[in-house]
C-alpha cells in the first residue's frame, strides 16, 4: 500500500447529491489551450490553486499535461517536476486534490503528497499500472470516454449515434474497471466533451446530459472554455473566440449540468460557475417536493 500524507476525507463529496460539485482547473503546462502557460511556474501554479480554493472549488485539479488537441506528452520526470510541488502546496492549504494524469507512477506520487483523487482522461487505457494501482489503493477514479492520445484524437471522432455510442463505450470502461477492482463507490464517469468529439457530437452530448445517469455512477462535465463553445456566435469560418472569453458560455453548460443532476463540473473560472450554480440551488430548493401537472393559464382566458 501506498503511504499517503493525511488528506481531507473525500467520500462525502463523491457522495454528495444536493447540488453540483465544482472542480478548479490548475493546468502547470506552458502549452495549455486555456491559459497558454500562465501558471506554468510553480509559485504562480501555486497561487492560482490558493485562488481556485478561496472562490469556492470543492476540488482542485492539478495537471502537469496538456491534452488539447495534437499536445506532445512531456517526459514523465517532467511531468512529475511540474506537479508534485503544486499538489504538495495546496494539500497543505487543505484542499481536496485531483491528479489529472495518464500516468500511474505520477499518480502514485502526487497520491503519496496528498492527493486524493485521480482524474485519468484516458479512463486507465493509456497506462496499463494505472487500473491495479487505483484498485489496490480503493482510490476514487475519474475515468474519462476516450479515444486515443491528443496527436490522433480526433480523427477517431467518428460516430453511429454520438450519445448511444459515447454511453455504450463509457459503460463498457466502467465494467472492465470495475472487473478489475476498482471500487464501485468511488468511480466518477466522464463524457469526455472535445475529446475525439467535433462541435456536433459536443452539443448533442450536452442537449442529452440526464441520458448519462444511466451509467449509474456520479458523472464529471468538463466543457470549459472548450472550442465549440468559443464558436457560438461567429461566422462560418472566422476563428473563434479565445479560450479566456469563453467563460460565460461556460458558466451555462454548467447550469446545464446542475439543472441535470449531475454530480460536478470541472471550470477554469470557479468564480462565476459558484455563483451560477448557487441561483441554480436556490431555485431548486423552492421547488415543490412532488411535480405539479398544474399548467399556467392565462388570466384572460
Amino acid at each position: 500500500m501506498t503511504t499517503r500524507r493525511s488528506t481531507p476525507d473525500v467520500t462525502s463529496l463523491l457522495r454528495t447529491t444536493d447540488r453540483t460539485l465544482v472542480m478548479g482547473v490548475v493546468n502547470v503546462t506552458p502549452d495549455s489551450f486555456s491559459d497558454g502557460g500562465e501558471w506554468f511556474e510553480q509559485e504562480a501554479a501555486v497561487a492560482h490553486g490558493l485562488e481556485v480554493l478561496a472562490a469556492g472549488a470543492d476540488v482542485v485539479d492539478v495537471g502537469g499535461e496538456s491534452t488539447r488537441p495534437g499536445a506532445e506528452r512531456p517526459s514523465v520526470e517532467e511531468e512529475l517536476r511540474r506537479v508534485l510541488p503544486v499538489v504538495t502546496a495546496l494539500v497543505a492549504q487543505g484542499a481536496v486534490v485531483s491528479i489529472d494524469t495518464m500516468r500511474a507512477e505520477v499518480a502514485r506520487a502526487a497520491v503519496h503528497a496528498g492527493a486524493a483523487l485521480v482524474n485519468d482522461v484516458s479512463g486507465g487505457l493509456a497506462d496499463p499500472g494505472m487500473v491495479p494501482f487505483v484498485a489496490m489503493e480503493r482510490l476514487p477514479f475519474v475515468a474519462m470516454h476516450w479515444r486515443g492520445h491528443s496527436t490522433e484524437m480526433q480523427s477517431r471522432a467518428v460516430y453511429t449515434d454520438v450519445v448511444a455510442d459515447v454511453v455504450r463505450e463509457l459503460a463498457e470502461r466502467r465494467d472492465a474497471l470495475l472487473a478489475a477492482g476498482v471500487d464501485e463507490d468511488s468511480l466518477v464517469l466522464d463524457p469526455g466533451l472535445g475529446f475525439a468529439k467535433h462541435a456536433e457530437h459536443n452539443w448533442a452530448l450536452m442537449a442529452a446530459l440526464p441520458e448519462l445517469h444511466a451509467l449509474g455512477h456520479p458523472i464529471l462535465l468538463g466543457a470549459s472554455r472548450k472550442t465549440f463553445l468559443g464558436r457560438l456566435g461567429r461566422d462560418e469560418g472566422a476563428a473563434p473566440r479565445p479560450a479566456a472569453e469563453r467563460d460565460v458560455e461556460t458558466t451555462a453548460t454548467s447550469v446545464m449540468a446542475a439543472m441535470a443532476g449531475l454530480w460536478c463540473v470541472r471550470v477554469h473560472d470557479v468564480a462565476s460557475t459558484v455563483r451560477a450554480l448557487a441561483v441554480v440551488q436556490a431555485a431548486l430548493d423552492h421547488a415543490p417536493d412532488e411535480p405539479t401537472d398544474t399548467a399556467w393559464e392565462d388570466p384572460d382566458r
